[in-house]
């Protein structure tokens, strides 16, 4: 059946044609015939999903609409919103998993009919998953309020015939998250996975600020038969969305709630084996007032200004004795002085074992390089309790490309696995160290890794600063061997026809892909920021059941967003990376063009002007809009075999670029700790 009821904003329809926001209010203005609005705004106006579907086909500017975007359409135009939507979706999702014969025999007919048998059997497999009674997350919908998402429904479920129900909620909830940055903060699933692998393999697992479930999904990853995930939020629809999630994703139960775990604990009886928490930060109205004399406060009653040793608290009281806490904590809290009497008794008692400083970049906020605490409730006092320090800031990665993860995890886990079984530690400088808890019972009890650790060597020794200086002459000659020749007099431009790249894409002369937000290869992820940066790979691709774009040697990688006038040719050392999102391949056909040729005609700064839509914070690009002249293949060659020159004479001009800065910070560092002599 065909959905007339859901309407699509101008961002809609660009992502179903495959253009920009620009060509669609070209169409508008231009044609007479497209859609009229339906709803919106003036400034942001709404058009029916059908007319516009039929409209664009009509024009030949779109053979089918692809299942997955119109599911999409339809959970984002749905009259209670999109969260709403999606929840519906998930139930519809996890019987049609569940219990398929009960979804077919539901769905075999009218939507009205599908509407009114639906609730009987979702409170059927909502029970079996999550447990019978009010305090569960998921309530099973009315069937009035069903009845505007059966188009929605019944296509989610066609998506999940083809990929699985798990996929298709994946997609679902992983594309209304990127479009809600700012409303959910995430755990990046390699940070999630160093946490459980932390904690260790355990049969209960409780997160009381799960979020959207990342750190409950790591931990089932090494579930033990009978597993019980125990979660809860303060957002009731986020804690739904989680729940959901969850029971798709694993066979373990699930026990999801609603509601503010340090004000409203819905598992005050709970022991779990291990807790994960990444709670939100620099809360002040975290309770502080009406649970002074809470039993949880078992170290002291953190401060006002101290939300998150309220939360480790928490984490400690909810789990068994010798049970493992794993908590993501902002830095100021190892070290803040109106938190040091209750660091100071965890450190006494022997509850926090290791404190661990993870690369800038690791988790939001991404310009804080944030701690991990490992506390375990103690089953009797240790003898001489110490404490681990480890510090994986060396491997921050560069920008937005995050840090090198591999090294993270063996660093850390190397660390904490030796101090686990012994007790204690040989000291590896600039990495880790046990130190005794007699040496920071001090007036700050500060526990920052970088205080405690000795320096992995002297940055400034002079061998290394040699060599540096060394690369950086030989990089200095090279760049002036590589710098251009000046351009000779002037003439007049020449008139070459033009043309586009989306003509090129419709001719066959080249073919157009775009990044995708992720899949099932183990391979580096090329980032916008690697492209931008002229760096290697440096992401990493989130697991999904989307087909990734691997990069070949000769094509031609342009990021769209930011408005840089950049192009990239994949050579052999970057092909095979995994395409990312905000950037789009160009895959020329070697007998008609040149992916030199093509990269340089694309940098031109008038090019991208033209090809440039701007909004109220970005600027971005519509590929298929850029222009280049019409030449024979030799022709290309030409300009190819130049712009190819361009390319080696930028990458060594960065190359000196980073070579001048390590050997001025060498030179800064070594006359600052003594390796260097100042004549």
């Amino acid at each position: 059946m065909q959905d007339h009821g859901t309407e699509v904003t101008a961002a809609g329809i660009a992502r179903l044609a495959g253009v920009g926001r620009a060509a669609v209010s070209n169409w508008r203005r231009r044609h007479a015939d497209f859609p009229k609005p339906v709803g919106g705004t003036e400034t942001s106006p709404s058009f029916a999903l059908a007319d516009v579907e039929a409209w664009l086909r009509a024009q030949g500017k779109l053979a089918e609409v692809p299942p997955r975007e119109r599911v999409w359409q339809q959970l984002v135009g749905h009259p209670e919103g999109p969260a709403v939507a999606l929840m519906h979706a998930g139930c519809a999702l996890l019987l049609v998993h569940d219990r398929p014969t009960l979804w077919l025999e539901a769905s075999a007919g009218s939507d009205e009919r599908l509407a009114d048998l639906l609730p009987a059997a979702l409170d059927q497999v909502l029970d079996a998953r999550f447990g019978p009674g009010p305090e569960r997350a998921v309530t099973t919908p009315a069937g009035p309020r069903l009845l505007p998402s059966a188009p929605l429904l019944r296509g989610a479920a066609e998506l999940a015939a083809g990929s699985g129900a798990r996929a298709a909620y994946e997609f679902l909830l992983g594309r209304h998250l990127d479009a809600n940055p700012r409303q959910y903060t995430l755990t990046p699933d390699p940070l999630a996975d160093l946490m459980a692998e932390l904690a260790g393999p355990a049969r209960t697992v409780l997160d009381p600020a799960c979020g959207t479930g990342s750190l409950l999904r790591a931990a089932a990853a090494t579930a033990r038969p009978g597993q019980e995930l125990y979660g809860q939020d303060s957002d009731p629809a986020l804690a739904a969305l989680t729940a959901l999630r969850l029971a798709l994703s694993t066979d373990a139960a699930v026990r999801i709630a609603a509601g503010d775990s340090l004000r409203a604990d819905a598992r005050p009886g709970l022991r779990a084996d291990a807790a994960l928490c990444h709670p939100p930060f620099n809360e002040r109205n975290w309770g502080h007032d009406e649970l002074a004399y809470d039993p949880r406060w078992e170290y002291g009653f953190p401060a006002r200004t101290e939300s998150e040793l309220a939360w480790v608290q928490h984490a400690l009281a909810r789990v068994r004795d010798g049970g493992t806490a794993v908590v993501l904590m902002p830095p100021a809290a190892a070290s803040r002085r109106s938190g040091r009497r209750v660091r100071a008794d965890l450190l006494r008692r022997g509850a926090l074992r290791a404190v661990i400083a993870l690369p800038a970049g690791a988790a939001p906020p991404y310009n804080l390089p944030l701690h991990l605490w490992v506390l375990r409730r103690p089953e009797r006092a240790p003898a001489q309790p110490g404490l681990l320090l480890a510090d994986t800031g060396q491997f921050a990665g560069e920008g937005r490309g995050g840090p090198d993860w591999r090294s993270v995890r063996e660093t850390v886990l190397d660390a904490w696995s030796a101090f686990d079984r012994t007790g204690g530690l040989d000291e590896r400088p600039g990495a880790a160290r046990c130190l005794p808890v007699i040496e920071l019972l001090d007036d700050d009890v500060d526990l920052a890794p970088a205080r405690h650790l000795p320096p992995p060597g002297a940055t400034g020794d002079t061998g290394r600063l040699t060599e540096v200086r060394e690369r950086l002459d030989e990089t200095l000659r090279l760049t002036a061997e590589l710098t251009p020749e000046p351009p000779s007099a002037k003439s007049p431009a020449p008139r070459r026809p033009l043309t586009t790249v989306g003509e090129l894409a419709r001719g066959g002369a080249l073919t157009l892909r775009t990044g995708t937000n992720g899949g099932h290869a183990r391979v580096p992820l090329l980032t916008d920021h690697d492209v931008l940066t002229g760096t290697g790979p440096s992401g990493t691709l989130p697991e999904g059941d989307e087909e990734p774009v691997l990069t070949e040697p000769g094509d031609v990688v342009v990021p769209v967003l930011g408005g840089g006038s950049v192009a990239r040719v994949i050579d052999d050392a970057t092909a095979g990376a995994a395409l990312g999102r905000n950037l789009v391949l160009l895959r020329p056909d070697p007998a008609a063009l040149d992916p030199w040729f093509l990269a340089g005609f694309l940098r031109g700064t008038a090019n991208h002007r033209r090809a440039s839509s701007h909004a109220s914070t970005a600027t971005r690009l519509d590929v298929r809009r850029l222009q280049l002249p019409r030449l024979p293949l030799d022709a290309q060659r030409g300009y190819g075999d130049r712009f190819r020159a361009l390319d080696e004479f930028e990458r060594a001009l960065r190359l000196a670029g980073r070579l001048g800065e390590q050997l001025v910070r060498g030179m800064y560092d070594g006359l600052t700790d003594g390796t260097v002599a100042p004549g």
